[in-house]
């Protein structure tokens, strides 16, 4: 292997991995893996997210926060044992927060108060912030825009919007994560990333969902993003290595104050 890789967001304490966990990390370092960062979603997450980073101390990473889809009636109580965790010890990132409006939208003015809320932790913080956006791009940058404070920083997880969305994203000093969807044929991502600027581009695998092809409806492991690269170089028409090195370059940059 040429070059080395960072995972900015993979859910690597996931039951899916409970098996294997050893073996995916292992082929996963043999393919480039150098970094793995582990957003949390819920309150039950952050033992099995903990545990992961004792084991594996040079290499995961976690993040705290409460995933959109996790936010329920009690929130706030939730949001206190966020809060205590943050105040207790140092974390890469606040994440994985924000709006999602796939599954439910009865609830979504729920989310948007756990998403200002946990906003204005990561800046308390001096955190960056790991953002879910599912059918949601507009809200979730309106509420951002309003509530951020001017230096903070983040990515965009799972991008999948079109290029004046990354103008706008990257106007704002944020980063966008590209994973396997830019290998799915009718996905148009690669397209939209034609224009993007290798600057704005961070990694990730959001393992154990959304492998890239061949591996598509599959579980997916940090050790695929070679893949996710080699379509990345090919898009922006350079080598592997660029794709490689830029976008750790940019996740150090994002995850640097914490995390060297």
């Amino acid at each position: 292997m040429d070059f080395t890789y960072i995972d900015t967001h993979a859910h690597i304490y996931a039951e899916e991995f409970e098996k294997d966990t050893t073996d995916v990390l292992e082929k996963a370092r043999a393919s480039g893996l150098k970094k793995l960062f582990m957003p949390n979603v819920d309150l039950q997450s952050i033992d099995r997210m903990l545990e992961m980073e004792h084991k594996y101390p040079d290499l995961c990473m976690p993040m705290m926060g409460l995933h959109p889809c996790y936010v329920k009636k009690d929130f706030e109580k939730d949001l206190y044992e966020i809060e205590a965790w943050l105040n207790k010890r140092k974390f890469a990132a606040v994440g994985e927060i924000g709006i999602d409006l796939y599954w439910d939208t009865t609830h979504k003015d729920w989310q948007e108060e756990a998403f200002a809320i946990q906003i204005q932790l990561a800046a308390r913080h001096n955190l960056p912030i790991s953002i879910h956006c599912r059918n949601s791009y507009r809200e979730t940058m309106d509420l951002l825009l309003k509530v951020k404070s001017d230096h903070q920083t983040g990515v965009f997880h799972c991008f999948t919007g079109e290029k004046k969305d990354i103008d706008e994203i990257n106007e704002i000093g944020f980063y966008i994560g590209i994973g396997g969807v830019i290998t799915f044929k009718n996905s148009g991502l690669d397209k939209v990333l034609e224009s993007a600027e290798l600057c704005n581009i961070v990694l990730e695998t959001d393992a154990p969902y959304l492998a890239p092809v061949p591996y598509r409806g599959k579980r997916n492991e940090p050790g695929y993003i070679p893949l996710v690269i080699k379509k990345l170089a090919e898009v922006k028409r350079c080598s592997e290595e660029e794709v490689a090195r830029v976008t750790s370059e940019n996740a150090d940059k994002l995850f640097g104050n914490v995390y060297s």
